[in-house]
């Protein structure tokens, strides 16, 4: 970030610090002036010195995979337990155009996306523990599909979204598009049955600045996060309301546009339940239609212009359904509701209590995350509802280290794409349960550094300056800094 940027944010924080010693200049005390005072404490001696920082990120954890694992009450025993040995089998499925992938598609399984540090999670890499091998996506390169610049062998996996139409010339119009444009084609498959497809001209995208990414988010303890009920969330978004008044923390929820429930997966949260985020990744990701995303799906561009050639569509759909005769109970559902199964009964990632840089720095390393203001947005932990399908999901403390609300990232992080009730700048509160094996970070993958991913989030408009602020100020000491990183990287 450019040092304009973070004179700014100063500027910002300095005008803060002054309304609070107006306000503790006030002859009657009032809570908020104490508020005042813990902010004041917290950020006076604030400074925008990088030279001065010396803590760094311990990197991926490793030693032992921390993640994968079914939730802790479901047994061999237990009715479920084949649902989520039936629906992980499905998530590692490799899928041909017989099976309904493509036309247009980024990948062919699940599991390729969501692998790090094992199946459910986020891009793995060959070159970070547990070094399971280089970008999935780099193995469909061939004559028919040239990868493109920002996909790299041992980088993020990356779906890419245009900000904005083309106009017939090839220049940028003012229409909003923001739909996914899939890296791949079947053509030139030995099964693509005739269709021909081109792919989209990424490089004259990116020369027009039109193009952003996503990476794919970790499904671990999914299934605790679809039962947390509404009105958690909300008593929680209502909450220390001064000091999250005094940070500059608004957040809101995205809420679904039919039955006005809170939504809360996907980047921008614009997914409301499990089944409706593994039903749109199976169309949009794979182009597999399935019962709740029926219809093959054309580019955004491509549907403008009447959807895809016939000889394009080559199933029959929906080419994912119930399977009426399957034996046993678990081969009945379709493959969008044994993913959902799968993801719902994983469990939440196990953090460390000693690595990285001991049990008291992990500690100390809590307690600032609190001090500073990171919990005002990343909730330590939520409890979820009553649940009928195992008692691990049922009335427990998932620590998800999320308030499940979207904020205004400010125009350092802002991708330009609206979901739902999520503008352009806004993106949900990441859990952060996992992080400690995570390799790349923000919703497009840009780093692989923790303190270059903290730094990120500042900007102009972004809710979290005052924090960030202070994490990069001298409040904090080397060492206090170390231990935040180091409870981070324990998650």
């Amino acid at each position: 970030m450019s040092p304009g940027v973070f004179a700014g944010v100063f500027a910002r924080v300095s005008a803060r610090v002054l309304s609070c010693l107006v306000e503790k200049s006030n002859v009657i005390a009032t809570r908020k002036s104490a508020i005042c005072g813990a902010f004041l404490f917290a950020v006076s001696f604030a400074t925008v010195t990088l030279g001065q920082f010396s803590a760094h990120d311990p990197g991926v954890r490793g030693v032992t995979v921390d993640a994968g694992q079914p939730i802790a009450s479901l047994q061999p025993s237990d009715s479920y337990y084949g649902f989520f040995t039936d629906g992980l089998a499905r998530f590692q499925e490799i899928d041909g155009v017989a099976n309904g992938l493509g036309p247009r598609f980024n990948a062919n399984q699940c599991a390729s996306c969501h692998a790090q540090p094992n199946v459910g999670g986020s891009s793995p890499s060959t070159a970070a523990f547990p070094f399971l091998g280089p970008n999935p996506e780099t193995q469909f390169a061939s004559v028919h599909n040239i990868l493109p610049s920002f996909i790299a062998l041992d980088g993020p996996v990356r779906e890419a979204r245009f900000k904005f139409a083309l106009n017939r010339d090839g220049s940028l119009s003012n229409t909003p598009d923001g739909g996914v444009h899939d890296l791949f084609v079947v053509t030139g498959r030995s099964d693509d049955g005739g269709c021909v497809l081109k792919q989209p001209d990424f490089a004259h995208h990116l020369a027009l600045n039109n193009v952003i990414f996503r990476i794919p988010t970790p499904v671990f303890g999914a299934g605790l996060i679809e039962n947390i009920p509404d009105e958690t969330i909300f008593a929680n978004m209502k909450s220390n309301e001064e000091q999250k008044e005094f940070l500059g923390i608004s957040g809101h929820p995205n809420r679904d546009g039919n039955d006005g429930a809170i939504a809360r997966f996907g980047w921008k949260a614009q997914n409301k339940s499990l089944e409706i985020f593994a039903g749109e990744a199976y169309n949009v990701e794979m182009g597999v239609t399935n019962e709740l995303f029926q219809n093959e799906r054309a580019s955004p561009d491509e549907a403008q212009r009447g959807g895809l050639p016939a000889n394009c569509r080559l199933n029959a759909t929906p080419e994912d359904g119930t399977n009426t005769t399957a034996s046993p109970d678990s081969g009945v559902p379709s493959d969008v509701v044994q993913f959902a199964m799968f993801m719902r009964l994983l469990a939440p990632p196990t953090p460390s209590s000693s690595n990285p840089g001991g049990a008291q720095s992990i500690a100390n390393g809590s307690r600032v995350f609190g001090t500073i203001g990171c919990a005002t947005c990343h909730t330590p932990t939520l409890v979820t509802g009553t649940s009928k399908i195992t008692p691990g999901l049922s009335q427990v403390k998932a620590n998800l280290f999320s308030d499940l609300l979207v904020h205004h990232m400010g125009s350092n992080l802002a991708d330009g794409v609206s979901q739902g009730g999520a503008g352009p700048d806004e993106f949900r509160t990441a859990p952060l349960w996992g992080l400690g094996q995570r390799i790349f970070f923000l919703h497009d993958g840009r780093t692989t550094d923790l303190v270059d991913a903290i730094r990120e989030h500042a900007g102009s408009g972004s809710e979290a300056n005052t924090v960030i602020q202070t994490f990069f100020s001298n409040r904090l000491s080397p060492q206090q800094r170390q231990d935040l990183l180091n409870f981070l990287r324990s998650l």
